[in-house]
């Protein structure tokens, strides 16, 4: 009974974090197609790609966003395992979709041009934030960064933000935008980026920076093999002493933002344990 009841929840909680994702990416296709493009603005990241070529080469908007989309997924779904993959194919077909609906609705924003794209930012963060708070994606840079810093920590055995990498990427969009478009948009879009990352930052507590997860529990052999196995991470280990529970021990382990799901369902399974997870902006290895 308490089983079934446990997986019934899981399920639940699945579904909930669907609808999330559908609303989160119907927000963000709104906010492109019926505020920030006609208000000479673009979205940053894989769908600013997207815009770019579609404006150079008039290739329907939606057809463009599938092209550069694509690739990513796939290699997020490769990389990163279905759980993952499954959302972020959800997410950006839902945002592809919503991109080829709201093409064809008539919309105007009576207002100041950079009022409008002001909001037209806080609404694309807003959506993506519901996406990234429920386990999806759909920006090709985001996972773009989380398999380099993936790599790169699997080469090195450091943990690395993909602040620097988000970054970079998105000066090459802006910078492409720029010297291809005008540099009005290029502007507007930089402003676009900056409130909507803002917004994002708030709901997700800096998804692009290293959490660190502390897990109390008495058994922690399953729980050390099972993230080692499954997620390539270690753990450091730490006897500890509960005033109620007595003796345990702490394992102190560090994973990305995507990563932390898949966490979360290894520490789900083995029960029995009490964990914490903050937002670490810098280690320093010496």
């Amino acid at each position: 009974m308490h089983i079934s009841k446990r997986l019934g929840s899981k399920v639940a909680e699945e579904v909930i974090s669907y609808i999330f994702i559908i609303v989160g990416a119907l927000l963000a296709s709104f906010s492109v197609v019926c505020i920030l493009l006609p208000n000479d603005a673009i979205d940053y990241g894989t769908a600013g790609i997207a815009i770019i070529i579609n404006k150079l080469t008039d290739i329907n908007l939606s057809v463009c966003v599938i092209m550069v989309f694509a690739p990513f997924l796939i290699l997020g779904t490769i990389i990163m395992g279905w759980a993952f993959g499954l959302k972020a194919i959800v997410g950006s077909a839902v945002y592809t979709l919503g991109i080829a609906i709201f093409e064809k609705i008539p919309f105007e924003l009576d207002t100041e041009h950079f009022i409008a794209v002001a909001f037209g930012g806080a609404l694309l963060g807003l959506g993506l934030s519901l996406i990234l708070k429920f386990g999806g994606c759909i920006d090709g840079s985001e996972i773009f960064a989380n398999i380099v810093t993936k790599k790169l920590s699997e080469k090195t055995g450091r943990n690395f933000s993909m602040t620097p990498i988000l970054i970079g990427f998105n000066a090459c969009v802006y910078i492409a935008v720029f010297l291809l478009i005008n540099r009005s948009a290029a502007l507007m879009s930089l402003l676009v980026y900056v409130i909507a990352t803002s917004i994002i930052n708030r709901f997700t507590d800096h998804y692009e920076a290293i959490k660190q997860v502390r897990i109390i529990t008495k058994e922690p052999d399953e729980l050390v093999k099972a993230i080692k196995d499954e997620l390539g991470k270690t753990c450091t280990m730490m006897n500890s002493f509960g005033a109620i529970a007595g003796e345990n021990t702490t394992l102190i382990c560090y994973v990305n933002y995507f990563e932390l799901p898949k966490l979360k369902q290894i520490i789900g399974r083995a029960g029995g344990s009490y964990t914490t997870v903050s937002t670490i902006d810098e280690i320093i290895k010496s």
